[in-house]
C-alpha cells in the first residue's frame, strides 16, 4: 500500500465509474421533473408544447454525458493497461535469455 507497487486503481475506476453514472441518473431524472413540473405549474398547452422538446434535449445531453464519462472511464483503464504491459515487457527483458534451440538440418535440392 505504501510502495506503489501494485496500482489500486484498475479496480477503484469501476466504483468511480458507477458512482458517476448514479450521478448522471440521477440529473436525468432532474430532467425529467424539471420539464414536467414547468409544464404543471404553468397549465397551458403552450408549457406542455415547451416541456417536451425541453425534455427530449434534456435526455439528449444526459445521454451524451454518460458516453463521455465512459469515454473517460475507459480511456483511464487504458493507461493503466498500457502500464502494466510495460511492466511486463520490462520484465521480460530482464529476465536472463534462454539459449536458442539449433535450427533443424534441411537438405535444399534433394528429392526425398
Amino acid at each position: 500500500m505504501l510502495t506503489f507497487d501494485r496500482l489500486i486503481t484498475g479496480p477503484v475506476i469501476h466504483l468511480v465509474y458507477w458512482a458517476g453514472l448514479g450521478v448522471i441518473v440521477i440529473a436525468a431524472f432532474s430532467v425529467v421533473g424539471a420539464a414536467i413540473g414547468v409544464a404543471l405549474r404553468e397549465g397551458s398547452w403552450a408549457a406542455v408544447l415547451l416541456a417536451i422538446p425541453v425534455l427530449v434535449g434534456g435526455l439528449l445531453v444526459v445521454g451524451a454525458m454518460g458516453l463521455i464519462w465512459r469515454a473517460f472511464c475507459e480511456f483511464y483503464v487504458a493507461i493503466f493497461r498500457i502500464g502494466d504491459d510495460l511492466a511486463a515487457l520490462r520484465r521480460s527483458a530482464e529476465a536472463p535469455a534462454e539459449p536458442a534451440a539449433p535450427a533443424p538440418y534441411q537438405t535444399f535440392g534433394t528429392n526425398r
